[in-house]
C-alpha cells in the first residue's frame, strides 16, 4: 500500500509551518516502517479533492492522510468517496480539527506510529447534493457562524474554537431565526422558526461544540438536532455555553431524532454548512451513506475497543 500526505501548507497558523512540522516525522517514519510514501502539498482551495480522485481512480492499494484541519479533510474524503481501493486518515494540523474529537484527542493523532499501528474502520457518511461530509451539516444561524468563522480566523490571536464564539455572539445579534418546512425520513413534515437545524455523524464542531452528544458515525443513522428560535438575544447568549457542552437535548426548544434522511425547505435564503463548506439555498436534503469510507482509527483510540 502507498501512504500519501494530503498537506495544507497554509494550516498551523502560518504559511508552511504544516510542511515543517509534518516533513520530518513522514521521513523517520518512512524510515522505521519502510514505507512507500508520497507528499503532496495542496496548491488551491479544491486541488486535494481533484488530486484525489485522480490517483484513486488508478485502482491502486492507497492511503491518504489529511494533514490540515478539518477543510483539508473535507477535501480529501470527497476526493476518496466512491473507491473501495481508498483509505483514509486525519494528521490534524488545523485550528478546529473536530471531527477527530469523538476518537480521541490531537495528540492521539499526531503520533504517526499511533496512526500506523491503528484499525482502518468503515464509517458512515453524509450527502448533500454533490458534497460528502464525514462529520456534520447544518443550516440556519450555526451554518451563518460557519460563513463567517473563516473570516474571523483570519484575526491574530483567534483560534478556532474562539472564531466559532465570536461568531456565534454576531449570528445572535443579525440571524436568530429561520422559517423551516422539514422532513424526516417518511414523516409528515413539520413547519417552525428554527434556530438552526444539526445534521450530525459525529459529536463535535465549530471548534469543540457538542452538538450531536449521542451520534455514532458507525451505526446506520444520523443525529437531527432542531433547535427552535427564541426571542431574547440574551436568552441565547446564556444558552450557548450548555450548547457547546451537549446539555442541549432535553431542552423544551429542541427537536431530536435519528433517522436516514432529512430535508429542508425555506422560502428565504438560508446559510447551509457541508463539514465547514458554506453556500446559501432553499432546499436541501442530507441523507446517510452507510460504510461509505474507510477511515484509520488509532491504535490507541477508545473507539477500538468499544
Amino acid at each position: 500500500m502507498k501512504h500519501i500526505f494530503v498537506v495544507n501548507p497554509q494550516s498551523g497558523q502560518g504559511k508552511n509551518k504544516a510542511m515543517d512540522y509534518i516533513e520530518p516525522k513522514i521521513k523517520d517514519l518512512s524510515a522505521k516502517y519502510s514505507l512507500d510514501y508520497e507528499i503532496y502539498p495542496t496548491a488551491k482551495k479544491g486541488d486535494g479533492i481533484n488530486f484525489v480522485k485522480e490517483r484513486a481512480s488508478s485502482g491502486e492499494e492507497l492511503r491518504f492522510y489529511a494533514c490540515g484541519g478539518d477543510g483539508t479533510l473535507y477535501e480529501v474524503v470527497n476526493g476518496a468517496y466512491g473507491f473501495d481501493n481508498v483509505e483514509v486518515a486525519a494528521v490534524p494540523l488545523g485550528s478546529g480539527n473536530d471531527f477527530i474529537r469523538y476518537f480521541g484527542d490531537k495528540d492521539m493523532f499526531l503520533d504517526l506510529d499511533n496512526q500506523i499501528n491503528g484499525t482502518v474502520c468503515s464509517l458512515d457518511l453524509i450527502k448533500c447534493g454533490d458534497e460528502i461530509a464525514i462529520n456534520q451539516c447544518s443550516m440556519g444561524m450555526d451554518a451563518e457562524v460557519c460563513a463567517k468563522q473563516g473570516e474571523i480566523k483570519k484575526l491574530p490571536l483567534v483560534t478556532g474554537e474562539g472564531a466559532y464564539g465570536i461568531g456565534c455572539i454576531y449570528a445572535i445579534a443579525t440571524k436568530t431565526k429561520n422559517r423551516f418546512t422539514i422532513t424526516i425520513d417518511d414523516n409528515e413534515p413539520i413547519t417552525l422558526d428554527a434556530l438552526f437545524c444539526f445534521i450530525g455523524n459525529a459529536s463535535y464542531y465549530g471548534g469543540g461544540y457538542k452538538a450531536a452528544p449521542l451520534a455514532l458515525p458507525d451505526d446506520g443513522l444520523l443525529d437531527f438536532v432542531v433547535v427552535e428560535s427564541v426571542g431574547s438575544r440574551l436568552k441565547l447568549l446564556k444558552l450557548l455555553k450548555p450548547y457547546k457542552n451537549g446539555q442541549h437535548l432535553d431542552w423544551d426548544i429542541t427537536h431530536f431524532n435519528r433517522g436516514k434522511k432529512l430535508k429542508v425547505h425555506t422560502e428565504d435564503l438560508a446559510a447551509i454548512n457541508v463539514d465547514g463548506e458554506c453556500q446559501y439555498v432553499n432546499d436541501a436534503t442530507f441523507e446517510i451513506i452507510e460504510k461509505g469510507i474507510k477511515f484509520l482509527v488509532p491504535a490507541t483510540s477508545k473507539f477500538i475497543k468499544k
